[in-house]
């Protein structure tokens, strides 16, 4: 049986990126360049004012000395006569300077009266000016490829130009959930019968993660049903089914996936939750099968299946980041199997304290709920005390906080 750490690298070494498609700048948030972007013009396009003021050749002015006003640049407009001696134009933040202009002074730094300035203080020649390319110049490569495109990039690139951008396509993936005793929300369950709850959670994660969502429904305990929703299922880049993949009577989609030419990867792993995850791949779609108890098929969603997504879009940096914390309350040691435990993070001085759910059995959706970390705790270790400082796997931060310089 694999570890936790062999079997996330075999996902690695099995995964690519996926290829690239062109979309257009406004489709582009969240995902991937497949390949650099380069500026179409000099950023700024020409030098300008970075303040309100006024523009004018420097010539070694001091504080105390006049200039006449010429006339006024607002944002947007230009100025193309040569300013005489003596002379100074009022600008606005961003508007080209005129030619010969080479300094600004702000507003508050002169004293106007009528068409004539006074500086109350000496200027530094050149002071107050953005000069043309200083931030890109044309031809320039503004994002390499690799690069994640968030706010900031989706500016800059709007700013160089890119009206269409080259990014990594992104996955769709398939979403099947089996067995009988899975009803549809909005179904009153009946004896021995849950809602699938879930589908809704992953299909939630896979939208936070950037994927198309392909809903295949529920396929009963037998092996029409669940062959023909594999079947269509094996159209998308990814398929997850949760529960059928451990050892009972009706756990069948191990062998209806080797039915279709499924090519195992692993099945089981030395985790807890999760010990019976399933991964392969069928032709080009890679294969999850994830328990079917809530908080064993959320956790090896975690572990195993969002590494693989974030490589296919093109992520660099898949697997989750680690984050140094104390830990509030003492766990226990002795299982055998390398476990993963549920829990909150909270800041405090800089630091974050991690406290384990109340609630870590595998069937138990509240495991999951409000938990933003998984603690990996080593098969067969001693009990961790309270104020240990361990590492945890972060799924996401608390709302307001940040990492840790």
């Amino acid at each position: 049986m694999l570890t936790y750490k062999e079997a996330v690298a075999l996902i690695l070494r099995t995964v690519a990126p996926l290829s690239g498609e062109d979309v257009s700048l406004g489709q582009a948030l969240g995902r991937v360049l497949s390949e650099p972007v380069t500026a179409r013009w000099d950023l700024p396009p020409a030098d300008n004012s970075a303040m309100d003021g006024y523009a004018f050749p420097f010539a070694g002015q001091e504080a105390g000395c006049e200039l006449r006003v010429a006339g006024f640049v607002p944002a947007g407009a230009s100025h193309e006569t040569l300013l005489a001696p003596g002379e100074a134009i009022k600008i606005m933040t961003g508007a080209p300077l005129p030619p010969g202009c080479d300094t600004v002074v702000p507003i508050e730094d002169v004293k106007a009266s009528g068409a004539t300035i006074r500086l109350e203080a000496t200027p530094k020649a050149g002071q107050h000016v953005r000069r043309r390319g200083e931030e890109l110049r044309a031809g320039e490569t503004v994002l390499p490829a690799g690069t994640s495109l968030h706010s900031g990039e989706m500016g800059i690139l709007a700013a160089a130009g890119a009206q269409r951008v080259r990014t990594v396509r992104t996955p769709r993936v398939a979403l099947l959930s089996t067995g009988d005793e899975l009803v549809e929300l909005g179904q009153t369950p009946g004896p021995g019968q849950i809602v699938n709850s879930n589908y809704h959670l992953l299909a939630a994660r896979l939208t936070e993660e950037g994927c198309m969502v392909i809903p295949l429904g529920i396929a009963r305990d037998e092996r029409g049903d669940l062959g023909a929703r594999i079947a269509r299922g094996l159209e998308a880049d990814v398929l997850i089914t949760t529960g059928g993949v451990s050892v009972g009577d009706r756990d069948h989609v191990q062998e209806t996936l080797l039915a279709q030419g499924f090519e195992l990867g692993f099945w089981k792993v030395a985790i807890k939750p999760g010990k019976p995850v399933l991964f392969g791949r069928c032709g080009s779609t890679l294969i999850f099968g994830l328990p079917g108890n809530p908080a064993a098929s959320a956790a090896t969603f975690e572990l195993f299946a969002r590494p693989a997504l974030r490589r296919l879009a093109g992520h660099g940096d898949p697997l989750q980041p680690r984050l140094a914390v104390t830990l509030t309350t003492a766990v226990s040691g002795g299982e055998k199997r390398q476990r993963f435990l549920w829990g909150t993070l909270v800041e405090r001085d800089g630091r974050y304290l991690f406290t384990p759910s109340g609630r870590q059995g595998s069937g138990q959706n509240r495991s999951i709920q409000g938990s933003q970390a998984l603690l990996p705790v080593p098969g067969g270790s001693a009990e961790i005390s309270a104020g240990s400082e361990v590492e945890v796997l972060l799924l996401r931060l608390p709302p307001g906080a940040a990492l840790p310089a």
